[in-house]
């Protein structure tokens, strides 16, 4: 199984090693490592993994004042800038092989198409240098680069983002 086989995973299924929403740290900590970082605030609890950042609230049906993830993203970006072995958990690691820094969204959309998903823009959410992409029954949101310069301000540059990158998937 490769990266991309990862990223439609998600976006089809909402769940990154068999856990996603509702589970609580525990769960996720099983599943991609102790390696992580804890940010506290505003008693929520936003956990980050590099790869994949988890956010988490007391306050889910059914929980009792038990902490469990009400959202979490896998956020693509962050490989293009930052590719230290830390940045992928182990686990995913393990599991998908290599992780490269950018995915094109048509590779992204062959591959969600040929689980039997389809994909539609999500007009609501797009911005002038975002798009918003929604996977059919999948709580899932795709975000791609639309404009990888919005303010014209530099000069292009094959090493950064270009536009059809994802940036995240994201399920909530």
């Amino acid at each position: 199984m490769s990266a991309l086989d990862f990223y439609a995973h998600v976006a089809v299924c909402g769940e990154v090693l068999g856990v996603g929403l509702g589970a609580d740290p525990e769960a996720w900590e099983a599943a991609l490592g102790a390696t992580f970082l804890d940010v506290p605030g505003g008693g929520l609890l936003r956990r980050d993994y590099g790869l994949v950042e988890i956010n988490f609230s007391p306050d889910q049906p059914g929980r009792q004042g038990q902490m469990s993830c009400f959202g979490y993203g896998v956020k693509i970006q962050r490989l293009l800038y930052d590719q230290s072995p830390s940045t992928v958990p182990s686990p995913l690691s393990r599991e998908y092989g290599e992780f490269a820094p950018r995915v094109p969204f048509k590779e992204l959309q062959t591959a969600i198409l040929a689980l039997g998903h389809t994909i539609e823009l999500d007009k609501h959410n797009t911005s002038r240098d975002m798009d918003c992409y929604r996977v059919s029954a999948s709580a899932a949101r795709i975000h791609v680069v639309a404009d990888p310069d919005p303010y014209g301000s530099r000069d292009p540059d094959p090493d950064r983002h270009q536009r059809g990158d994802v940036w995240s998937v994201d399920v909530w």
